[in-house]
């Protein structure tokens, strides 16, 4: 059984940083869910440095305790985790960094742990559902973002940080019949942008219509959505205002608080989940630290969701 170190008995600043100070072991034994790096970046369009943000994710979540009062459970009451490491990018060479992906993910699927990956920029969740498509076949999507990312091609390249879900629906790895995209926003080129994703097949709530149909009925949208298929939630950072996100590459206001954030993914408790990544996450404009904070408690409901599942199992 692994288990973070007590705070209460260690301080903080002792010893190395590990997401939530669990052990850095990559082992696929006695483990119910592993924290994962991927730190690539060289598919980003705006600003980078997202390859330091499981690294800076990391450093604050040692101030995460294991009981969730919002869920009423401790986490490892039900869970064994790691912080499994970082996963051996290849910087400027996104189909190399695919393949490392795939090839470590696929041991830890296997093994039946539930994995959450840490960003590195959007471009990396392709290399996550293939990974998930060899294992489970097409998975529904969750997708917590900005922007839909299911652009064609930026600058003429197919594989950037926009372009990831478009990939992915042509090589099939999503069952778009049960996926759903929440939180887009922002100026675009054309009203295609937004049409885009649903003539992929993705139902689609832009962050004006979350705002009418009050958070708690998209909550129940995304469940009815899903139904009973096994899904894979993506979030990007950037779906939170960047007045509570500012370190991140493609900033858009306008967006939920860090709260309401926080509130979406509690709401998934029920889904079959199978995985996660947050994305997007760059240090450098991190002011205070605000973007961190909301990561690694983004991340500990994801976890979270785990412990609630494993207790459901079990009763």
């Amino acid at each position: 059984m692994y288990t973070p170190k007590d705070s209460s008995k260690s301080p903080r600043f002792v010893g190395p940083r590990t997401f939530m100070r669990l052990e850095h072991i990559r082992t696929t034994e006695n483990v119910d869910f592993a924290v994962i790096g991927v730190p690539f970046d060289t598919a980003a369009s705006n600003r980078t440095g997202q390859r330091y943000g499981p690294q800076h994710i990391r450093d604050f979540s040692v101030l995460l305790r294991p009981y969730n009062p919002d869920q009423d459970i401790n986490i490892f009451d039900y869970c064994s985790g790691v912080d499994y490491g970082d996963i051996d990018v290849i910087p400027g060479n996104i189909h190399r960094t695919y393949d490392n992906i795939v090839d470590s993910l696929t041991p830890v699927l296997d093994s039946g742990i539930t994995p959450v990956m840490m960003g590195g920029d959007h471009s990396i969740s392709l290399g996550h559902l293939r990974a998930f498509h060899k294992k489970f076949g097409p998975v529904a999507l969750i997708h917590f973002d900005s922007h839909g990312d299911t652009w064609d091609n930026y600058f003429g390249e197919k594989y950037m940080h926009g372009t990831p879900f478009r990939r992915a629906v042509e090589e099939g790895l999503i069952d778009t019949e049960h996926s759903i995209q929440v939180g887009m926003r922002g100026p675009l080129y054309g009203p295609g942008c937004i049409e885009d994703a649903r003539d992929l097949g993705f139902e689609v709530i832009t962050m004006r219509e979350a705002r009418e149909m009050g958070f708690d009925q998209v909550s129940e949208r995304i469940k009815e959505r899903v139904g009973d298929a096994k899904a894979f939630v993506s979030y990007d950072i950037d779906f939170l205002d960047p007045a509570y996100a500012p370190g991140t590459g493609t900033p858009e206001v306008g967006g939920p608080t860090s709260f309401e954030g926080l509130e979406f993914v509690r709401n998934l408790k029920g889904i079959d989940i199978k995985g996660f990544d947050l994305v997007e996450v760059l240090p450098t404009y991190d002011s205070g630290e605000i973007t961190a904070v909301a990561a690694s408690s983004i991340i500990f409901e994801m976890i979270t969701l785990i412990a609630l599942q494993k207790r459901n199992l079990s009763s």
